[in-house]
């Protein structure tokens, strides 16, 4: 009786355990995507890298890094920077995620062309130097925005600082 019951068990589980997949339904590929993020720890070098550049400069800044998806990972206000700078830092790394193209460059194109000049006009965009993708095997996986350095080619210069050349990350693409 044990084993007929077993077996009866067994038997029913095997049509529960049959995947049943619609021929009309494409592959998940096409409906899932991974994407390569930074992490912590290279949000924390990127920084690491960029403050060491404004040191060189004799500056201090504030730093925001954003993940492929926009969301801070890290931000730091130097000492004595104004408080201003802090929303300053996100928003160029923001724009510069979602651009994917670095704030200096698209400040000046933005300035250059009468259909873009009104880019300025999106809440979450900012049209100043400073904020730059970051770049792993040709893909953004996140962003960073450096705000207080003095002047826009100082925070692009400082921005662009935060490249780990060495594990195929790169401000630059």
């Amino acid at each position: 009786m044990k084993i007929f019951a077993l077996g009866i068990v067994f038997i029913s589980a095997l049509g529960f355990a049959q995947n049943r997949v619609d021929p009309k339904m494409p592959p998940h590929t096409q409906f899932v995507k991974s994407v390569d993020n930074l992490t912590l720890d290279a949000a924390m070098e990127l920084a690491t890298r960029s403050i060491k550049k404004a040191d060189a400069l004799e500056k201090k800044v504030t730093v925001a890094v954003l993940d492929a998806s926009g969301e801070i990972i890290l931000l730091m206000r130097g000492d004595g920077v104004g408080p201003h700078n802090t929303e300053a830092a996100r928003r160029k790394a923001y724009t510069a995620l979602s651009t994917k193209t670095p704030t200096l460059l698209l400040m000046r194109n933005a300035a250059a062309n009468p259909d873009t000049q009104n880019l300025n006009t999106l809440p979450e965009l900012l049209l100043l130097s400073g904020g730059t993708p970051v770049w792993y095997k040709g893909n953004v996986i996140g962003s960073i925005g450096i705000a207080g350095g003095g002047s826009a080619e100082n925070d692009d210069l400082i921005a662009k600082a935060a490249s780990v050349p060495d594990l195929g990350i790169h401000t630059v693409k």
